[in-house]
């Protein structure tokens, strides 16, 4: 699995890599980014249309739990080792970067967040991401506490029905 960009400088701050192997991996993360470029100018319908069902949910999803929530799940969800969707996630926390740029509803891999359930401070989050197919797609619960020093963390994560 691909690690994330701050998971790549933590590895290259202890040592675990040398600079060379983590300018090969941000190489890649930036190639990874052009290529989605690319794809969004050569059908341009199709990426509007994209954005605009990510504006939509992102609003929702804002306008339901606060954006504040949502970019704290999402750079929750950034940290679990072994998360496909980390891989768009990583940079959650910074409000530069529009909400709706971390759903994917139609376009492969998709991750869409099903639902979120805030009881007593427990945040329990059901999404799913992976193929488009229904039969296909990943789904999965996570249950998030408060940090001590603010945010959230996963503390559980299981399959979802």
């Amino acid at each position: 699995m691909l690690r994330t960009p701050p998971q790549l400088f933590e590895d290259f701050e202890a040592g675990l890599m040398t600079r060379e192997q983590l300018h090969v991996a941000m190489a890649f993360h930036a190639r990874t980014l052009i290529e989605e470029v690319v794809e969004a100018q050569e059908n341009p319908l199709a990426a509007w249309w994209e954005g605009l069902l990510a504006k939509k949910s992102a609003s929702r999803l804002a306008g339901r739990h606060g954006e504040k929530r949502i970019r704290a799940i999402f750079s929750a969800l950034a940290e679990v080792p072994d998360f496909l969707p980390a891989h768009w996630l990583w940079n959650a926390h910074h409000p530069d970067v529009p909400l709706f740029c971390f759903l994917r509803l139609r376009k492969e891999p998709v991750f869409r967040i099903l639902s979120i359930i805030n009881e007593a401070g427990v945040v329990t989050v059901r999404l799913e991401y992976g193929s488009n197919e229904k039969h296909e797609t990943t789904r999965e619960e996570f249950v998030l506490g408060h940090k001590l020093h603010g945010g959230l963390e996963v503390t559980e994560r299981r399959a979802a029905s």
